[in-house]
C-alpha cells in the first residue's frame, strides 16, 4: 500500500486556502485583526511555522498586512473597489448621487429578496439584532450611531444574500456612504421627523425578511430609497433656491 507523505507545504496552503475563503465570503472583513499566531494555529489544529508561512503568502499577495507588535490584519484596500480620483469625481457630481441610488436600489432590492428567500436562520438573526441596535439609538436620540448602524443593517442584508461578488461591491459602496462621498446623513439623521420615517422604513424591511416575504422586503427596500431619492432632491434644490436668494438680497442691499 503506498502512502504518500504530507509536507508541510501543503498544511500551509490549506491554512492560505482557508483564510482565502473566510476573506472572500466577507466572515473577515477589511481591517479586522486576526487572533494571534498561538491562538490561530491552536484553532486550526497546526503548527505554528506552517501557519506562519501561510500568513507571509498571504501578505505576498495582498490580502492581509502585518506590522510589528501589533499581529496581522485583513487589508484595508479591500474595502473599496473605487480610486481617490474616481471617489473625488463622485463626491462633486449629482449626477453620480443619484446613480449610486439607483445602483443601491436595484442592487439591495435584490439583496433583500435573496436574504428572504434563502437566508439562514443565523442570517435572519443578524438582520434583527442590527434592526435593534438602530431602534436603541433612535430611542437615545443618537443620531450619530443610528446613522453608522445603519450602514451596518444593509450590509448584513447584503452578506445573507451570499453572493461573494455582491458582497464585496457593496461593501465599497456602502463604505462610501458611511464615509460622506455622496452626502452628508447626518442631515437625515438629525431632523426628528425623517428620523421617524427612517426607523419605520428599516423596520419594514426587517418585518418583511423576517417573515420571508422576498416581495415585500424588495418592496420595502425600493420605498426607502425612493424616500431618500426624494429627500436629497429636495435638499438640493433648497440649497440652490437659499444661493439665489442670497444674491438677490447682495443686490438689493448694493442699490
Amino acid at each position: 500500500m503506498a502512502f504518500e507523505p504530507i509536507n508541510t507545504e501543503s498544511v500551509s496552503r490549506a491554512v492560505r486556502s482557508q483564510i482565502e475563503g473566510l476573506i472572500l465570503r466577507g466572515v473577515l472583513r477589511p481591517g479586522e485583526k486576526l487572533p494571534s499566531e498561538r491562538e490561530m494555529a491552536s484553532r486550526l489544529n497546526v503548527s505554528r511555522p506552517s501557519l506562519r508561512e501561510a500568513l507571509v503568502e498571504l501578505e505576498q499577495v495582498g490580502l492581509i498586512e502585518t506590522r510589528p507588535n501589533s499581529g496581522a490584519r485583513v487589508a484595508q484596500v479591500l474595502g473599496s473597489i473605487f480610486t481617490k480620483p474616481l471617489l473625488e469625481l463622485f463626491a462633486t457630481h449629482d449626477e453620480a448621487l443619484f446613480d449610486y441610488i439607483a445602483f443601491r436600489r436595484e442592487v439591495e432590492g435584490l439583496a433583500a429578496f435573496r436574504a428572504a428567500s434563502e437566508g439562514s436562520d443565523a442570517d435572519l438573526a443578524v438582520i434583527d439584532a442590527n434592526f435593534q441596535r438602530m431602534q436603541a439609538a433612535h430611542a437615545k436620540r443618537n443620531p450619530d450611531q443610528e446613522s453608522s448602524l445603519d450602514v451596518d443593517f444593509h450590509m448584513s442584508i447584503v452578506e445573507a444574500a451570499h453572493n461573494v461578488v455582491m458582497l464585496h461591491v457593496m461593501r465599497s459602496m456602502l463604505e462610501m456612504l458611511r464615509a460622506g462621498i455622496f452626502y452628508n446623513r447626518q442631515l437625515l439623521f438629525q431632523v426628528k421627523a425623517t428620523r421617524n420615517e427612517l426607523l419605520d422604513q428599516h423596520c419594514a424591511i426587517n418585518v418583511a425578511i423576517q417573515a420571508r416575504d422576498a416581495v415585500a422586503a424588495q418592496g420595502a427596500v425600493a420605498d426607502h430609497l425612493n424616500f431618500i431619492e426624494k429627500a436629497l432632491h429636495q435638499h438640493i434644490r433648497q440649497k440652490r433656491n437659499e444661493v439665489i436668494a442670497y444674491q438677490r438680497l447682495e443686490f438689493d442691499r448694493s442699490r
